[in-house]
This record gives C-alpha cells, structure tokens and sequence, in this order.
C-alpha cells in the first residue's frame, strides 16, 4: 500500500529541516512524497536554495504522514490562519503528525501539542510550554502518533524513525546503508552542553535575532489566548 507523505515547503525553510526527511522518505518502497504549499511558485530557502511545491494546500491529497519543518520562515507561519487550518485538517486524519527543529512550534500554534510530550531545536525549546506541549529534549520524540525531531540535522534520525514505524526496521536499515549515513562528526559541538562556552555564545548571538522576533510572536499569540478566555 503507498504511503502518502506531505512536508510543508514554505519561504525562509531550513532545507535541511526539509530535504533530510524527504531523502529518506522517498528512498522507501511504494511511497508517494509532496512538497506542499500555497501555491507551486518556487519558495526559497533560509539559505538561499530555491525549492519548487508540487501541491497547494487546496489540491493536496489526505496525508498518511504530515511533516512540518523549521526555519527562520516559521515565524510568520506562526501567525498564518490559512497555514495552521491545513495543518489541523491533515493532522485530523493522518497516521503520523510530525516536525523536524522548529516545525514543532507550528503545530503548537495549531492546537496540536497540548499535553504532549515535544521537542524542537536546543535554541526554542523553552517556547514548547507556550503551546502546552511538555518540552523534551531529544533527537527524535514519540508521544502517541506525534513525532517531533530536534534541530536540522535530526531529520535523518527522524526520517529513519518514521520509517521503521509504517514499515519496519530492516526497511529503515536498508534506506540508512544505501544512505551511507554513518555520522562521525569532525568535532563534538552539536549541543549546548557538549560545546565551549565561547562557540555556545557566538552561536547564541548568531541565532539571537530570529528567537527574539519569535519570542514577540509567542507573545502576542498568548495574549490573543488570554483574552479570549
């Protein structure tokens, strides 16, 4: 049976938060993979990678797999009523509803973390609770039919993850080895606490203003709740 996946393709996406994934998702047996957004104009990038939709959100088939990815783009998604109803209509109905890095905030924006266990990149993570969700770090987290990843490079790990779930583990094992994907990182500074305090704070610094113009969103998201309360 063809597995149907969707991931979001929208402008300012982190490709790898988007290509990881889909590399592995399509490298599996009978699986049909859309890239999906408003319209099929080519979107580009957070780094610059122009990347063509293959669907519209009205011409998008029922997903079995809905797939968010993050990106400095997610801030104005956040905020995006026609996003957020697609995402909560394929989610209704979906086998798997997922994200990689700060894709994850998506769905909380869309209603869909509440209570649940969640994660997103090292440098939002503290935003989850915003939405209900109970922050979780880890490379790839599982809370019922919800599947989150942590930062960009999580998407291979989660893809693999995805996999093994809808059609066991000797097909994700398979799509590793003929990805070669055996990571031996030249360094170990992939995560706050395994990095030095000086790459820690030139990262934070790089990553500072993206967070600060979420963190208003965030905000302004909350107040919005509270006053319809």
């Amino acid at each position: 049976m063809t597995i149907r996946f969707g991931l979001l393709a929208f402008p300012g996406v982190q490709q790898l938060d988007l290509t990881a994934p889909y590399e592995v998702f399509a490298s599996m047996d009978d699986a049909e993979v859309h890239l999906v957004w408003k319209d099929t104009s080519p979107i580009v990038s957070a780094t610059k990678l122009a990347l063509q939709p293959t669907t519209t959100f009205a011409e998008c088939p029922p997903l079995d797999v809905i797939c968010v990815p993050g990106g400095v783009g997610v801030n104005t998604l956040l905020e995006d009523a026609d996003v957020l109803s697609f995402v909560r209509k394929q989610a209704a109905q979906a086998r798997f509803v997922t994200s990689v890095c700060t894709g994850s905030l998506v769905l909380g924006a869309a209603g869909l973390l509440k209570g649940k266990k969640a994660t997103t990149h090292w440098n939002a993570l503290d935003f989850l609770e915003n939405f209900g969700a109970v922050a979780t770090p880890g490379r790839v987290v599982r809370d019922g039919n919800l599947f989150t990843a942590g930062g960009v490079t999580a998407g291979i790990d989660f893809g693999l993850t995805i996999v093994a779930a809808l059609r066991g583990r000797e097909e994700a094992e398979a799509i590793q080895l003929s990805l070669e994907y055996a990571p031996e990182p030249p360094f170990h500074s992939g995560l706050p606490e395994k990095a030095s305090v000086e790459v820690l704070g030139r990262t934070r610094q790089r990553l500072a203003g993206s967070r600060m113009a979420r963190q208003a969103i965030i905000a302004r998201l909350a107040a919005a709740r509270h006053g319809a309360e």
